[in-house]
């Protein structure tokens, strides 16, 4: 079962016709991740301020199919598709209604602070993560 949040499209999201300014998604998009980690009980702060640990993105692929316009709600579907031992493979369906405006694959890795090296998840962070684990469907 995916994470799943909505949040308005803000007139600050948007270029000057109403549609929405592409690089405002991958903001929105950081707000979700966040908000996925604080609905197990993590926060990213704890992560960074008191565990002393990163999460850069190592890479992404968006596929944008539809504009989405000043006032639209999107719901942001988040499926994990592998925990791996210090990465994490997201795949992010983007909705307005029944239309997907956007698809983003992403790939974040867990880093120490300290060195900026991987690490290992946690096994509190594992544990909240595995609840929305949904692999890659057979095709």
């Amino acid at each position: 079962m995916p994470f799943t949040l909505s949040k308005p499209l803000r007139f600050g999201d948007c270029d000057l016709t109403g549609i929405a300014y592409h690089p405002a998604y991958l903001s929105m998009l950081v707000d979700v991740n966040e908000a996925m980690f604080a609905s197990f009980g993590v926060t990213w702060k704890e992560i960074m301020f008191e565990r002393k640990l990163g999460l850069p993105t190592l890479s992404m692929n968006i596929l944008f199919t539809k504009p989405a316009v000043y006032g639209d709600v999107l719901t942001f579907n988040v499926h994990v598709r592998k925990v791996g031992r210090s990465s994490l493979d997201l795949e992010t369906v983007v909705t307005v209604g029944p239309d997907v405006i956007w698809t983003i694959r992403q790939k974040i890795v867990l880093t120490s602070l300290d060195n900026h090296k991987s690490t290992p998840w946690p096994d509190d962070i594992r544990a909240g993560l595995e609840r929305y684990l949904e692999p890659v469907p057979a095709e």
